[in-house]
């Protein structure tokens, strides 16, 4: 019986290299790598070994004969990935480090972060025997959004920490937490200190909706709510109470909204034991929410979802989830295949979104875009589509999931057009294309906004590359060199007294 990839895939592939048979994909060299929603094995090839679940990041391989009633479906989603597919067992061509990667002096390096991008980097630089690390982060607390971006109940994916924990005990790392990059210290500084410098800043901006009334007190960012209760130091603790809140709009309809709108409509009980921030669960215990409303301009053959995380809200036998929309809504979620993100939505009852529930519910609205926030002194509605399907819907909270953007770092060159810093497979260049020596990008600071957790590996492996071929191509050392002592944490915890600046 062949094991199944469940929902909890990162997509980083450290099953790939365990795997005896080749028969799980896309492997980072087929052109569906970094577009499908999670990796796959295919049942015809699978010898049911049971190495890639152990190689696991996150407990998101399972044995199919294991899989209980609410995941059963991942093995017809496994099965279908191959449906058009011949049988693959051939083995990509083999990649080798640098014939001159032992002729190298000792590479330190400065990671400007400590999310999933920035620990990636590390792992690929740490297996050169001569690298050094030092990770700064303006947080007291090292993570990024695998801490304060998961979904506290998402507890198989929030164990990616733990893969991560390695990384900042290694005797050849330095944390520098609660230092600030552009502030604290400045780029010239680590430039000059460090062989190289890679930034996994990340996109700390929202996407910003342009329609009347969006910035009226009760409308706000889901990034914001997410914070707030997972812990985010920059989120205060008294950021949102649902007293008297009874219907919840999410403008969008990708994993951070239906995240939100699972978390909002959550039984309390079920959240403890979850990482929930504390404050966060006393707020949730005393919320009045009865409806969360996810709003998506385009139809359900276009969701921004993953299937397995509607899969995952359906499953949910003590909260209702409808749809609505244009009145054939029900009839075009009946008509797509199973692969895509919508089908788990068939077959559920259509509504019109007007009177609230007796209970809580979820409601998918597709196919209408905002068009205006309505209120005196704070959100009273939002009026969703145009002409005849144009609907005012009441709600007392607006929250805005449409995406991120990356904002310009540090004076470093940034790209307008993708959000981003300029950068050639990693190499941070110029505006005419030319490399600034010393100067390397990972993750959305490197790519824009897009892909998860696991699809940071293959672009911090790429960028490590180009950063070792770089140094081993200089004739010359850094002028200054001078040594930081090492710093040992585990692998969310603060230093005791936060280092400040370079020494």
């Amino acid at each position: 019986m062949a094991f199944a990839i469940t929902q909890n895939c990162c997509n980083d592939a450290s099953c790939l290299s365990v795997c005896p048979v080749n028969c799980i994909h896309p492997t980072p060299d087929e052109p569906d790598f970094g577009k499908t929603e999670s990796l796959y094995i295919d049942p015809r090839n699978c010898i049911d070994c049971g190495a890639c679940a152990d190689a696991c990041p996150v407990d998101a391989i399972t044995r199919v004969s294991r899989l209980g009633p609410d995941q059963a479906v991942f093995a017809d989603i496994n099965a279908d990935y191959f449906a058009d597919k011949p049988v693959e067992s051939e083995w990509d061509v083999p990649r080798f480090p640098l014939p001159t990667i032992n002729e190298l002096s000792e590479v330190e390096v400065a990671i400007v972060g400590t999310g999933p991008a920035a620990c990636y980097a590390a792992q690929a630089l740490l297996r050169f025997p001569r690298a050094r690390i030092t990770f700064y982060d303006r947080l007291p607390t090292a993570g990024g959004l695998a801490r304060f971006g998961v979904a506290p109940d998402h507890m198989g994916t929030r164990r990616i920490g733990e893969h991560f924990r390695t990384v900042f005990t290694n005797p050849r790392v330095t944390m520098k937490l609660g230092v600030e990059v552009g502030s604290d210290v400045e780029h010239r500084e680590l430039s000059e200190r460090f062989d190289a410098v890679v930034y996994a800043v990340g996109a700390e901006r929202d996407r910003r909706l342009d329609i009347p009334g969006i910035d009226l007190p009760g409308s706000t960012s889901a990034r914001k709510l997410v914070g707030w209760y997972t812990g985010h130091p920059d989120v205060p603790a008294d950021a949102f109470d649902f007293e008297g809140v009874e219907r919840v709009v999410l403008v969008g309809n990708g994993n951070v909204a239906l995240d939100a709108a699972r978390i909002l409509t959550a039984d309390p009980a079920d959240l403890e034991g979850t990482d929930i921030a504390p404050h966060a669960l006393a707020v949730l215990r005393r919320s009045s929410v009865k409806e969360v409303v996810l709003v998506a301009r385009r139809g359900p053959a276009h969701a921004a979802f993953t299937r397995s995380e509607c899969q995952a809200l359906v499953d949910r036998t003590n909260i209702p989830v409808v749809v609505s929309g244009p009145v054939d809504v029900s009839a075009r979620i009946a008509d797509l295949p199973d692969s895509s993100a919508a089908s788990a939505l068939s077959g559920l009852d259509a509504v019109e979104v007007g009177d609230l529930p007796s209970g809580r519910r979820i409601v998918f609205s597709f196919g209408r875009a905002p068009a205006a926030v309505g209120g005196v002194d704070r959100v009273e509605s939002i009026d969703i589509g145009s002409g005849d399907e144009k609907r005012r819907i009441r709600t007392e909270l607006v929250l805005l999931a449409i995406g991120y953007q990356g904002s310009p770092t540090l004076g470093l060159p940034f790209d307008q057009a993708t959000s981003s810093i300029r950068n050639a497979a990693g190499r941070v260049t110029d505006t005419e294309g030319i490399p600034l020596e010393g100067a390397y990008v990972v993750g959305w600071a490197k790519r824009g906004a897009t892909g998860g957790i696991g699809h940071n590996k293959m672009d911090a492996e790429e960028t490590v590359d180009a950063l070792i071929q770089d140094m081993a191509g200089r004739t010359r050392q850094p002028a200054t060199r001078r040594r930081t002592p090492f710093n040992r944490v585990g692998a969310w915890l603060p230093l005791q007294a936060p280092s400040r600046g370079l020494s």
